[in-house]
């Protein structure tokens, strides 16, 4: 343990692996989140588990619980996880080279790829550090996740109402946090803002699920914007 510790410490650095623990620590609190509003919403406490090791995407997983607790169709609810997923495309053009060329490490790295591991990966620019940062956030986050996930199933089974503790507002707050930044962008703030008001104005009408999926109309809002172009200044290339 400790020569892994020393080996992760000399390529990453001390700060680096700091980062990544605090990331992983947060990961495991929503973890914990989740495997209690999965149980407390019904599901059986292998459920969360299983997800947790074969999807290993929080976002869709927790898309999935959401619609499928509010009555809404499963059908709806993979909907709703696939088109979450669907960043990942282009985050694999972004990272392909630290997965490695072999097919078991390419397969073992794509069930790793979340936002944070390709995130710190994308952060460094030496392609050691890329690659060493991308492994240890990526399997790092699946063991606390799924070790959140566990205890929180179990916690689950003895808590009746999970509002109560507020662990239902865990995730939503996680991505309240992560999307206010990027409203600095001009560009980024209408598909936001027209995808939340499809979301409000047709959640009374709809079944649970597809007010989510109408939402992403955001997205065709945003195509239509573009960001204007600043005039070159002289002497700059």
């Amino acid at each position: 343990m400790r020569s892994i510790w020393r080996t992760c410490t000399r390529v990453l650095g001390r700060d680096l692996l700091r980062d990544i623990g605090l990331v992983c620590l947060a990961d495991a609190i929503v973890g914990i989140s989740y495997g209690a509003i999965a149980v407390g919403s019904g599901f059986p406490v292998w459920a969360p588990m299983l997800l947790s090791v074969l999807v290993f995407a929080g976002a869709s997983q927790f898309m999935f619980v959401g619609i499928i607790a509010a009555g809404g169709s499963p059908i709806a609810a993979v909907a709703a996880g696939l088109l979450a997923n669907t960043r990942h495309l282009p985050f694999g053009f972004a990272i392909g080279d630290v997965l490695g060329k072999r097919w078991a490490s390419r397969i073992a790295g794509s069930h790793l790829m979340v936002d944070e591991s390709v995130a710190f990966a994308l952060s460094q620019r030496d392609e050691s550090r890329r690659r060493a940062a991308y492994w240890a956030c990526g399997t790092g986050l699946f063991v606390c996740w799924n070790a959140g996930v566990v205890a929180g199933a179990y916690a689950g089974t003895a808590i009746s109402d999970t509002g109560a503790f507020g662990l239902d507002a865990a995730f939503p707050a996680v991505l309240l946090a992560l999307v206010l930044p990027s409203l600095r962008d001009r560009a980024a703030r209408l598909p936001v803002f027209a995808g939340v008001a499809v979301a409000l104005v047709t959640t009374p009408f709809l079944p649970a699920g597809l007010p989510v999926l109408l939402a992403l109309a955001g997205v065709l809002a945003g195509m239509t914007t573009k960001e204007p172009v600043e005039p070159e200044s002289e002497g700059v290339r």
